[in-house]
């Protein structure tokens, strides 16, 4: 995994280091071994910006964390095994015929 935070507000870098050595030092996340850091931080010290009447209370500081992983293969390889086995049973796929929609390889 290879996660990116991007601070803005009243946050200063001595902080996001030590959050970010406290990941690492409790190695609950695992990270890939190409990226040498497996995070990208960023910072704004501008202070996040709200709607007025919105219904986001104004805060001093926000974090947005991007992070990927390729855990989530397993989860698309069962749904497709899933799909696979309704598909050769020909299940739901009345619905779309009668709607005159093309099924899957037509």
């Amino acid at each position: 995994m290879a996660c990116c935070l991007m601070y803005r507000g009243d946050v200063v870098p001595k902080d996001v280091n030590a959050a970010v050595a406290t990941i690492k030092t409790k190695r609950t996340i695992q990270f890939v071994d190409w990226w040498p850091t497996g995070f990208k931080c960023g910072i704004n010290y501008h202070p996040p910006t709200v709607v007025p009447g919105g219904d986001l209370a104004k805060v001093q500081r926000a974090v947005c964390m991007i992070s990927n992983s390729t855990s989530v293969a397993e989860v698309f390889s069962r749904i497709d095994h899933k799909f696979d086995l309704m598909y050769a049973k020909r299940a739901f796929v009345h619905w779309y015929e009668g709607k005159k929609v093309n099924s899957r390889g037509s």
